[in-house]
């Protein structure tokens, strides 16, 4: 199956259905990636989760920003989180929660002093960590740089399943949050 670098329009649509597909798809982060087994998405509006609801520079960033533009932001003063930008009726962000390590490995593995693949990119943190990922990739556009990227096939088929978002303590019950079946990759495994 040939892989090709998700274009901007991909991002033209809403978040849940972005979220969904991007799922298999790999992350591509300089030397290193990943293929993309856990995610949730974020609405721009009336999702008490989102940045953009308290947030004003959120909702500044989804303004002046093209879908596809990384958003990165540090979470409770420990750990930078990886988002993407998707712009169309309804705005909003996939939030990209793991993966499964499949390039620069030992570097990664340096990067968190871990030896353990499967605890390698197990959760947002983990996986900025050991890509590198912080502030200065801010407002990056990952649509153009295969440097920094994502890569899907359009014909892939893959068992995706919905499940509530965590980490989180406002809506909580939407089932935003996507994982490839069965991955020993995930942070948190789905309830099934």
């Amino acid at each position: 199956m040939k892989k090709e670098i998700v274009r901007r329009t991909f991002f033209w649509r809403d978040p849940l259905t972005c979220a969904r597909e991007l799922i298999g798809a790999e992350l591509i982060w300089g030397r290193c990636g990943g293929i993309i087994v856990e995610d949730e998405a974020y609405l721009a509006e009336n999702d008490e989760a989102s940045h953009t609801f308290s947030r004003p520079s959120t909702r500044a960033f989804v303004e002046r920003n093209k879908a596809g533009a990384a958003y990165v932001y540090f979470s409770y003063g420990a750990h930078w989180m990886l988002n993407v930008l998707v712009k169309g009726e309804v705005n909003g962000f996939v939030l990209i929660r793991a993966i499964e390590p499949v390039r620069g490995i030992e570097l990664m593995e340096k990067r968190r002093e871990l030896d353990d693949q499967k605890r390698l990119c197990s959760g947002p943190g983990k996986l900025t960590q050991a890509l590198d990922i912080t502030d200065r990739h801010h407002e990056m556009d990952l649509c153009a740089d295969p440097r920094h990227c994502f890569l899907r096939s359009a014909d892939a088929i893959l068992d995706v399943v919905a499940d509530a978002r965590i980490g989180i303590t406002r809506s909580v019950h939407h089932p935003w949050r996507f994982t490839l079946r069965g991955s020993q990759f995930v942070s948190v495994p789905a309830k099934l």
